[in-house]
């Protein structure tokens, strides 16, 4: 790995110090959206409080991680337990942040990425816990992920999205960027949102029994209009191979054998989106070399 490019030229330990907290910081509002809006909460006010006494949370108990860590897991009034959750999605925010500040450097393109992993995890943690994937944050994705998709070959170029570079879109060399890049969108999300919905149809058709939930297929609309359909493609296998794996877990574990267990399947496409977008190419590339 080339050494990174910060805006100053302060080391690249001080740089990864920095993205950490930012993405602790980040997850800390992360905590806020997973709890509130499933339960159609404001997420702006009012200010955070303690679910058990209802007490206002101070600005010096509210720091990320450390914290819950000073108080024990405990709120300062009432010392109920603080969920667990809360530091663990701050530091899996920041951990993931500079995994990403480490695999593509300081760019243009770091914000979007930033952006795009926080809302996979806010669907990863509200399907995890409601088996939703609320409209507030599925639609946001997919507009965003358009307007990312037609911006930035405008103003900066069209080098950081991956799938303009093969078939079919490499046919259309000739047509300007950002159209190319906006019917790269609209091919990633008809492949990620029209593919699990047509899962989704015949397994109903076959069964009976809806198998894919319609904010499975809104929250793959945005993954694939943002990645392209190449690593929507991998995102939806990694999250299928990780979901039978933890499917299998589930039932074996079980006292009743039965197939009907629901699981909620965002858990596995938000994970298997994040994979892709960080080490997509790289296992395609892999796939490809060693069996082709």
């Amino acid at each position: 790995m080339n050494s990174l490019t910060t805006i100053s030229s302060l080391p690249d330990f001080i740089a990864y110090f920095f993205i950490f907290l930012l993405g602790a910081a980040i997850g800390s509002f992360l905590n806020v959206v997973i709890y509130r809006i499933p339960r159609g909460q404001s997420i702006v006010y009012p200010y955070s409080a303690c679910p058990q006494c209802g007490s206002a949370i101070k600005a010096f108990d509210n720091i990320p991680i450390l914290s819950w860590l000073i108080l024990g897991g405990k709120c300062r009034h009432c010392k109920n337990p603080i969920s667990l959750r809360y530091p663990t999605i701050e530091f899996m925010t920041a951990l993931i942040f500079v995994l990403i500040f480490w695999q593509i450097g300081f760019n243009l393109f770091l914000p979007i990425c930033f952006i795009f992993v926080a809302t996979m995890i806010a669907l990863v943690f509200i399907d995890a816990e409601h088996m939703i994937l609320p409209n507030v944050i599925t639609y946001p994705l997919l507009f965003f992920s358009m307007m990312v998709r037609f911006v930035f070959p405008l103003l900066f170029g069209a080098s950081y999205f991956t799938d303009l570079k093969f078939f079919p879109l490499n046919r259309l060399e000739d047509y300007p960027a950002w159209l190319v890049s906006i019917l790269g969108a609209i091919l990633g999300a008809i492949v990620g949102g029209g593919f699990l919905w047509l899962v989704g149809e015949i397994w109903k058709r076959l069964r009976g029994v809806d198998a894919m939930g319609l904010g499975d297929v809104k929250m793959m609309f945005g993954v694939g209009a943002l990645l392209g359909w190449r690593l929507t493609l991998l995102s939806i296998f990694l999250g299928a191979f990780i979901g039978a794996l933890a499917g299998i877990l589930i039932i074996t574990r079980q006292k009743d054998k039965g197939f009907q267990t629901q699981i909620p399947f965002g858990i596995f496409l938000g994970v298997g989106s994040v994979v892709a977008l960080l080490f997509g190419e790289q296992m395609i590339r892999w796939y490809l070399e060693t069996f082709f």
